[in-house]
């Protein structure tokens, strides 16, 4: 098929692979504009600009989608159909109706619950045991549209949002291959999503990135996974004298109860009702390291964190 894909992180690069290896013709490839990045603010391009390049395939990266021009061109590529995998910019009607069949999006969850932005994070926080990644129709709503394939991941007791990111980028790309084979041959069946059940999945803000000790060990065991690797759950505990941010990135259930951040045994804190043990954790300005590393650097710690 003729497709246009339109993406821009890691977790869109593996279904732009799939598409082109399994024979489709990618006529253009649309991706955020190039960021300043690093110390030299050097203009870093996109993952899925980078693979592009790579195959061989035209590059847009168009700041917007709304003017004439842009729709002009983007329906000039003739595309009978567009695949959108984590793009973030906003589609109008006219780019949604431009390919012939329309254009299909990749999305994280298993919808309606979690439309929006952080599908991966709110469904870990929130404590979900399952979820899944969809193909869906895309329309004018924030994924509103109908649903045509979906397969089922299980979240794991202590599975991080980013171990979750790379089974769902996988899972996914398998997914789209074969929703694209379904639809060339004209068997790709949508349904009505449900309004029953929808959650709107917000953005992760840095403010809510702080732990909260007062929260069950459930609650703070869920926010820590749901937030790592990035940005990162954190909290504070004196070291030499003077207050260190600390990231949790790893954690599990733990047993003892005290006060809220009172450190229990090694990395085991008390939270408002039972505790959590840190099993990996990110002192401030230095790189991730197990509880262990951790404690031996550390030196003497204090009775509670914050």
């Amino acid at each position: 098929m003729r497709v246009v894909f339109m993406g821009t992180p890691d977790f869109s690069v593996p279904t732009l692979t799939e598409i082109v290896s399994s024979g489709h013709e990618v006529v253009a490839v649309y991706t955020r504009a190039p960021k300043p990045a690093g110390r030299g603010q050097e203009e870093r391009k996109s993952p899925v600009h980078r693979a592009a390049e790579g195959f061989g395939i035209p590059v847009f990266t168009p700041r917007s989608l709304k003017g004439e021009a842009e729709q002009l061109v983007f329906a000039s590529h003739g595309a009978e159909v567009g695949i959108v995998v984590a793009y973030g910019l906003l589609l109008p009607k006219p780019i949604l109706d431009a390919p012939e069949l329309g254009c299909l999006n990749l999305h994280g969850s298993l919808l309606p619950r979690w439309r929006g932005a952080a599908p991966i994070q709110r469904a870990i926080m929130a404590g979900d045991t399952q979820t899944g990644v969809m193909v869906m129709q895309m329309d004018e709503g924030l994924d509103t549209g109908p649903v045509a394939l979906a397969d089922l991941i299980p979240i794991g007791p202590d599975m991080t949002a980013g171990e979750l990111h790379d089974q769902m980028m996988r899972v996914g790309a398998d997914l789209m291959g074969r929703a694209l084979a379904a639809l060339e041959r004209g068997s790709l069946d949508f349904k009505p999503q449900p309004d029953e059940g929808a959650i709107y999945a917000r953005k992760i803000e840095k403010a809510e990135a702080r732990i909260d000790w007062s929260q069950p060990a459930e609650a703070v065991h869920n926010h820590i996974r749901g937030l790592s690797p990035f940005p990162g759950a954190w909290f504070e505990l004196e070291l030499g004298g003077k207050p260190v941010r600390v990231k949790a990135l790893r954690s599990t259930l733990g047993e003892g109860s005290g006060a809220p951040g009172t450190l229990l045994d090694d990395l085991t804190i008390a939270c408002g009702a039972g505790a959590v043990r840190l099993t990996q954790v990110q002192r401030e300005g230095k790189g991730a390291m197990d509880a262990a590393t951790f404690l031996r650097g550390a030196g003497i710690l204090p009775a509670r964190v914050s």
